[in-house]
């Protein structure tokens, strides 16, 4: 066998090593990331800070390899991460646009998580998430789908497919026999997306009945459990699902005997929809997990009934399906803790390295450059004005930083040493960088440094500060106001529609009744029938029975009306 040869066969056994060949063949070096987070059956990377060029081996050792059984490609560019500090500012940190917002890009990677669906028989686990896919890549994604013979658990989370692509994948997913997870959170979904997953449901429903009814023959009892088709949806963080969406799903698991969790957290859900869902519980026994909790619209009382009654329907035994931490997608994608470096003077005595790991919660700022040196640094009370007076807050709050006092006194005391000082912080946003960040200021002297604090400044942040919590309070104020108008909105708009319908039904009503009485045919058949009517009393007259119609309350000046020659002939004869 060629040598060559060998060595690919070799290679698709193992994605790493498979991975490093193909960057040894393009002259370029492994990355680092790629490394840390792939196991010998599992790759999970962050694709943010991967450039376009280191791509291509990427994309080709994931095409084909047999052995991994699960991939996960995240992008977190798209989630909407909290900008703190020095991203929000843009002063010192410029975040890179990651090369997974090229379409070029991502029709390859399709591709190539086509190529090893179709070929892998390990594979079970494929999570994209934040990635931009479009309408050609969602085509290039189904077919690999419909190939796969071993996948179990499909995640598109962050995927702003919206409800044309989850159709686009429902209609291969409903045919798939081995898919039993799949998760759109956070898709641009609204209750159109809820009626593509529930057409899959009632698909796979009738196919499990079939074999159900195939099972039970000879007096055997079906397995419901071991039969194949979705078993978890996970469809959060889709607020235009609304009430419309869970009544579809109502309709759907009332007669449901496979579904064992749903989860319906941040979808827009009110009491209306929940009650339907309530109602669907009723008939429903086999759901195990109906998440819809952070839907502000549901009411406590219903949400507590609802949530028993689903427990009631779970035992020990189904530890499979586990109910859902969802924190917010702030606290969700937060990277680890990133270090600053600050050289303070210059001389002879050596550099000291400071570390001090700075809150979460706390964001760094350009004009908070200093923050930590102005808390941790406890001087002489001064008076205002004077050469390095601090103000009474920023004493305070060097108070409660007992452990630092003397550390930074003897800086004081020797400025002229240099000071290597390392903070670090929980940035949220600069994902794109797997190393930490290093931003080293020079300066000529601490005391200086600090003596650059402007006190002016100071209070107008604090003005401003206070002013935009004020804007931040009447704003969360006008927002619950308006979302009380659009619900009052919303049940007036209800009624008025069905005003409009008993309206244009009764307009109809009468429409039709006009329409036949301007028929001719039908003015033509009552003045026949009057005509025969008069006839027949004609009749009664000749035969000398007009004293019938004179008891029956019929005037005599109605006979002969209509002008018949032949029965008003009759009556010139005498008797």
């Amino acid at each position: 066998m060629i040598e060559s040869v060998k060595l690919r066969r070799q290679c698709m056994l193992d994605f790493y090593s498979n991975y490093e060949h193909l960057c040894e063949l393009q002259g370029s070096l492994p990355l680092k990331a790629v490394k840390a987070n792939v196991t010998h059956d599992a790759v999970d990377l962050i694709v943010d800070h991967i450039k376009a060029t280191d791509w291509a081996p990427l994309l080709n050792a994931l095409r084909h390899n047999k052995t991994l059984t699960s991939i996960g490609i995240r992008s977190l560019h798209q989630h909407g991460l909290e900008e703190s500090g020095v991203e929000r500012y843009k002063t010192y940190f410029r975040r890179r646009i990651p090369a997974t917002l090229s379409e070029d890009l991502t029709g390859q990677l399709c591709k190539a998580v086509r190529g090893c669906l179709s070929i892998s028989d390990v594979l079970k686990n494929l999570e994209l998430q934040g990635l931009l896919l479009r309408k050609g890549d969602l085509a290039l994604l189904t077919k690999g789908l419909a190939s796969a013979s071993s996948l179990e658990s499909v995640s598109l989370a962050h995927c702003p497919i919206g409800d044309g692509g989850l159709e686009t994948v429902c209609q291969s997913i409903k045919n798939m026999a081995t898919i039993r997870f799949v998760n759109f959170t956070a898709c641009s979904l609204t209750w159109r997306g809820a009626e593509h997953i529930a057409n899959v449901l009632k698909h796979q429903a009738i196919r499990r009945h079939g074999e159900a009814w195939a099972e039970s023959l000879r007096y055997r009892r079906p397995d419901l459990e071991n039969m194949s088709g979705l078993r978890r949806i996970t469809l959060n963080c889709n607020m235009l699902v609304g009430d419309r969406g869970a009544s579809v799903f109502a309709d759907c698991l009332g007669e449901d005997l496979w579904l064992k969790a749903l989860d319906l957290q941040q979808c827009g859900i009110s009491n209306e929809g929940a009650r339907s869902l309530l109602d669907a519980l009723q008939t429903n026994t086999t759901l195990v997990v109906l998440d819809i909790r952070k839907n502000p619209l549901i009411g406590h009382v219903l949400m507590k009934n609802i949530i028993e009654r689903v427990l009631k329907n779970g035992n020990s035994a189904d530890t499979e399906y586990k109910w859902l931490i969802s924190p917010s997608s702030k606290e969700a994608l937060k990277t680890k803790p990133k270090k600053r470096t600050i050289v303070l003077g210059s001389g002879r005595k050596g550099k000291a390295t400071i570390r001090i790991g700075l809150s979460s919660k706390k964001s760094v700022s350009p004009v908070k450059k200093n923050s930590s040196v102005r808390e941790s640094y406890s001087p002489k009370p001064l008076a205002p004005g004077t050469k390095g007076f601090l103000p009474w807050r920023t004493a305070e709050r060097a108070k409660r930083c007992r452990n630092y006092s003397l550390l930074w006194r003897r800086l004081h005391m020797d400025c002229s040493g240099p000071v290597k000082v390392t903070v670090e912080s929980a940035s949220t946003s600069e994902t794109e960088d797997t190393e930490d960040l290093e931003d080293v200021i020079h300066q000529p002297d601490l005391a200086k440094s600090l003596d650059k604090i402007d006190v002016a400044q100071y209070q107008q942040l604090q003005m401003e500060l206070e002013e935009c919590l004020g804007k931040l309070k009447e704003e969360q104020e006008a927002r619950v106001k308006a979302e009380e108008r659009l619900l009052e909105t919303e049940i007036e708009n209800a009624r008025l529609r069905n005003l409009n319908i008993s309206l244009l039904e009764v307009l109809h009503a009468q429409s039709v009744t006009s329409l036949i009485l301007e028929d001719e045919g039908v003015l033509g058949s009552i003045e026949n029938s009057f005509q025969k009517f008069h006839a027949f009393l004609d009749l009664l007259k000749d035969a000398g029975l007009g004293q019938l119609a004179v008891l029956a309350g019929i005037d005599q000046s109605d006979f002969g009306v209509l002008g018949y020659s032949e029965m008003n002939s009759t009556l010139s004869k005498p008797v």
